[in-house]
């Protein structure tokens, strides 16, 4: 998996993973630990679904009035001494981070946990440039450290258990070698490695999860404490935004300091909530980069059913309830955007042509439970369905397309429908063994590739209907 573009179309990456007992058992722990918390921390508000109503009302206030909002946001940082930069997409923001970094002699910098930084590709970019980027998040240090990618959006590391962790600490962290498999011995282990990090790098790049355009604030939310050592120490903070994390007022923020803890992590209040407004003589970074991202969001914007995709925040509630992700797990998505937000908001930044990207929208059961827990109400089944049409258009006219109008057709009609029951029933005769269809023919046998199919009754509802009236005169 690197950044957006996934190397496989999902149902190829996807059969990989299903055959990983290991890996789905690991999943299956995770997520339905996390499901049940998140459900008793919701289920302690009364008001949820009003705070639901209001976090999508001020989402779609804000993107529909976003050009507004991130040039008040530029005026606002620049006012209290921060630096603003655009980025169309990626290789621009990359180009971005690698000039400050090489205006300051800079050959390692710290990292906050940054699913935007991972969509551009950063830290690919700074290895070639002779930058080596830090990951001080602890699960993503553990990705770092198995030069692995993350499988989840706030679980990185969710797909590796306790054992593998030991021994991976043992192999990569300087001066460690004897660590048990004590949760508090590893995290030890990784808080001696980054503290000297902490301490001696003078630059840091993070992301955001808001930003406050009345005001020029930045937001980061995290839970160990690493994201605010990032913020506060350096001498340099560079900070990538996706265009879409900005509110209009200071207020805003209120209602999603309720909804992403307790649909993220399932908790009351956040640990460690860091916000920040430009530079301060004497106090933190001096010197402060704001990166403003499109990459593929304009687009997103412009579309009045896909647009809903940019009210997320991030907080993966939509992934620990998803079946399909419970059973392949986030590198079967081939994007750092996994789950059932990623099935829509990947295809949609890339474009509905990218052959692989484009397969993401059938990751999905439409059981309509990423809906329901969604804190901001996309209505990912609805987006799933309408990027699923926008691939058969982009498919052009093909036998499926053929075959799956011919079958609407014959259902528009009652009386067309009864007559092709009918002949179907006739039809089946030579398929059917042991009173089941165990293999179809040609496109339609995709359908008995893992399951065999009952047959046709003899009598269908109308006609019993029919017959029943008929007796009744």
């Amino acid at each position: 998996m690197s950044g957006l573009h996934p190397s496989k179309p999902f149902p190829e990456a996807a059969r990989d993973k299903v055959n990983q007992p290991q890996l789905r058992a690991n999943l299956r722990k995770v997520t339905h630990t996390i499901r049940e918390k998140r459900l008793r921390a919701v289920g302690e508000l009364p008001h949820w679904e009003e705070l639901r109503l209001l976090g999508e009302a001020t989402k779609d206030a804000s993107l529909a009035n976003l050009s507004d909002r991130l040039l008040q946001l530029e005026a606002s940082v620049k006012a209290r001494g921060g630096q603003v930069h655009w980025a169309r997409d990626a290789a621009e923001a990359r180009e971005i981070v690698v000039r400050i970094a090489q205006a300051h002699q800079v050959d390692e910098l710290i990292k906050v946990k940054s699913i935007t930084s991972d969509e551009i590709e950063l830290n690919a970019t700074l290895q070639e440039r002779g930058i080596h980027a830090i990951e001080t998040d602890l699960a993503e240090l553990i990705v770092q450290l198995s030069h692995d990618t993350p499988s989840h959006i706030l679980v990185p590391a969710i797909h590796r258990n306790r054992a593998e962790i030991q021994a991976l600490f043992n192999r990569e962290l300087p001066g460690e070698g004897g660590l048990s498999d004590s949760p508090a011995e590893l995290a030890g282990a990784a808080r001696r490695y980054l503290r000297h990090k902490f301490l001696t790098t003078k630059m840091a790049v993070s992301g955001v999860n808001f930003a406050v355009a009345e005001t020029g604030t930045v937001c980061v939310v995290e839970s160990e404490g690493n994201g605010r050592m990032c913020l506060t120490l350096p001498e340099v903070l560079v900070s990538i935004m996706g265009i879409e994390k900005v509110l209009e007022r200071w207020e805003d923020l209120s209602v999603f300091m309720e909804l992403l803890p307790r649909s993220s992590t399932a908790e009351r209040m956040n640990p460690y909530t860091s916000f920040w407004s430009g530079v301060t003589p004497g106090d933190g970074p001096q010197e402060f980069h704001l990166i403003l991202l499109d990459n593929g969001r304009t687009e997103v914007l412009a579309d009045a059913t896909g647009r809903q995709t940019l009210r997320c925040i991030r907080c993966s509630a939509c992934l620990n309830v998803c079946p399909v992700y419970e059973r392949t797990g986030g590198h079967a998505y081939g994007s750092v955007y996994p789950g059932p937000i990623g099935a829509i908001l990947t295809p949609q930044l890339l474009g509905m042509q990218d052959k692989n990207a484009n397969t993401l929208p059938g990751a999905s059961s439409l059981c309509g439970a990423c809906f329901d827990a969604c804190p901001v109400r996309i209505n990912i089944p609805q987006v799933l369905i309408y990027l699923r049409g926008e691939v058969t258009a982009e498919k052009g006219v093909t036998a499926e397309a053929l075959a799956m109008k011919t079958v609407g057709y014959a259902m528009s009609s009652g009386w067309r429908f009864e007559g092709a029951l009918k002949l179907a029933r006739v039809g089946q005769g030579p398929l059917v063994k042991g009173g089941e269809i165990t293999s179809l023919p040609g496109l339609l046998g995709g359908w008995t590739q893992s399951r065999d199919l009952k047959t046709l009754p003899p009598q269908s509802f109308r006609e019993w209907w029919k017959e029943r009236e008929r007796d009744s005169e």
